[in-house]
């Protein structure tokens, strides 16, 4: 049975993010829109907690069961919650269209109950050279986040 899951960013930008998983084995599907971003890519990025009780500091790091190092999406060496970045055109609008394979919404990489976090900066997978670059991606201030929160199917 597939379990989805909902997600609604508030703060400097706005937005809803959609998560499916059809079956245990599958990639999550994540859909949605963020509204109010600056043309280019923002980071975009699933935190360790579900506390926005500080705005979105108190979320915490990546989400990182493994402790791994900052990655993309395509890299073997990530944290889980390393999703890349989504890209806003002229109009301010990112549609979001993405499928991974290390985010779950039941088991050992559950994200529900977790923050997603959408950044200022571009994510540079780790790749920058920048003292930030292996534990955030260098991305910047969080410009949004919202509790991932499950939804009836």
């Amino acid at each position: 049975m597939a379990v989805k899951a909902v997600c609604v960013l508030q703060g400097e930008v706005k937005g809803t993010l959609f998560f499916e998983q059809t079956k245990d084995s599958e990639p999550v599907k994540v859909t949605g829109e963020i509204t109010g971003l600056k043309k280019g890519l923002h980071g975009f990025h699933i935190h360790e907690f579900g506390d926005n009780t500080n705005g979105c500091t108190s979320a915490g790091p990546h989400f990182n069961p493994s402790g791994k190092e900052h990655g993309g999406p395509t890299d073997d060496v990530r944290h889980v919650g390393d999703l890349g970045n989504v890209e806003a055109g002229d109009n301010g609008v990112a549609k979001v269209n993405i499928t991974d394979k290390q985010i779950q919404l039941k088991g050992a990489n559950n994200i529900i109950g977790r923050t997603l976090v959408v950044h200022a900066d571009p994510d540079d997978f780790g790749k920058g050279g920048h003292e930030l670059s292996k534990t955030t991606g260098n991305a910047g201030a969080r410009l949004a986040c919202g509790v991932i929160g499950i939804t009836k199917n």
